[in-house]
């Protein structure tokens, strides 16, 4: 295991900002991850696990301990049961790698999250969820290093704790386990998820028509959606540096979207909302909100600024500091809750930041 000092973290992560991390170890094996916990301990230094880093901000000053990168990305496992298949695949492995792996053989269940960046180890975490599916619906397994324990854990469904963009990984056990690998039972030949509204009205023509578009072409259709929107993975331009969605959507009760009609001067029926996963409770855009709040496309703090073609993504138009995008967030935040009452949350992970408190 090669151990590195004062590397940059900003060519690690997708929005191209953020200082250096003291040490710094690529894990390819889950023996190296135990080594680097090692490492860490025995300096007494944090340590802070990376994958993709496409849901992360670094702070300017950087991170004054160690930074895992897990690249484990052993291939892909499958075992068939009945009309399922469980499919197993290392943390390092590439996200959209595996939704194609999926779609290509039939495998429904992941289709609608296709072109999101990132590794597999990190969607358990943030419960990635995009166009109708959340990877919470086919999650069966985690495996996991337990920093508490030092033990190699098999964590299921249940034990997860899975809720809107949440679980056990990013609030009641934050920084307990390493993810190593992740399970996923798919369906065999089943249809696609054709529940978002975006991805109905791409095939409106069809399925008018009574067609059913294949896995495939769901999952092209899906990036295609993306790229629109400045969302997708590995998309060049002046909108590619960005960490995807920067807020979550709120989830708020029906009389707080009377009370967001009425702030909008609109009619209830014109406030956009989903299914909220909490019986009485929706999904409010948080772009919506955004945009109702004075935050149009382009809108710009110095170099941080929200993307051209989706205001949900701030950008680094091009060596913005942390400093800068923070000072952008602060601002949208501060003027949703001014007009609105709705305090939105970040999506993106904090490294390096003072503590609150």
């Amino acid at each position: 295991m090669k151990i590195l000092e004062d590397v940059s973290l900003a060519e690690y992560t997708t929005l191209g900002v953020g200082g250096p991390a003291r040490w710094f170890v690529e894990a390819r094996t889950e023996d190296e991850i135990v080594e680097a916990v090692g490492f860490a301990r025995g300096r007494g230094v944090p340590l802070f696990v990376l994958g993709d880093g496409s849901n992360l901000l670094v702070s300017d000053a950087g991170f004054a301990g160690v930074v895992v990168r897990v690249a484990a990305a052993d291939g892909v496992r499958e075992v068939r049961e009945g009309e399922s298949v469980v499919v197993t695949v290392g943390a390092g492995s590439g996200w959209d790698h595996l939704v194609l792996h999926a779609v290509e053989r039939g495998y429904a269940g992941i289709e609608c999250l296709a072109g999101i960046p990132g590794s597999v180890g990190g969607t358990p975490v943030q419960n990635v969820g995009a166009y109708g599916q959340e990877v919470s619906e086919t999650i069966v397994g985690v495996r996991v290093f337990d920093l508490e324990t030092g033990a190699f854990l098999e964590l299921e469904h249940v034990a997860c704790g899975f809720a809107y963009r949440r679980s056990i990984f990013n609030t009641t056990a934050r920084g307990r386990y390493i993810v190593t690998a992740v399970s996923y039972r798919l369906r065999v030949g089943a249809a696609p998820a054709l529940k978002y509204a975006d991805v109905r009205r791409h095939f409106a023509g069809r399925l008018a028509a009574g067609e059913t578009p294949s896995l495939r072409e769901v999952y092209d259709a899906v990036r295609s959606i993306r790229a629109s929107k400045g969302m997708l993975a590995g998309q060049g331009g002046e909108d590619a540096r960005s960490a995807g969605s920067f807020f979550k959507n709120p989830v708020v009760s029906g009389e707080m979207v009377t009370r967001l009609a009425s702030s909008a001067g609109c009619e209830v029926g014109e406030v956009p909302q989903f299914l909220g996963g909490v019986e009485g409770m929706v999904k409010v855009p948080a772009a919506w909100l955004m945009e109702r709040a004075g935050f149009s496309k382009g809108f710009a703090i110095g170099r941080a600024g929200l993307s051209s073609k989706h205001v949900l993504a701030i950008v680094n138009r091009g060596g913005a500091t942390a400093a800068e995008i923070v000072a952008l967030q602060d601002a949208v935040v501060r003027e949703v809750k001014a007009r609105f009452g709705i305090t939105l949350e970040q999506e993106p992970v904090l490294l390096g930041f003072p503590k609150a408190g």
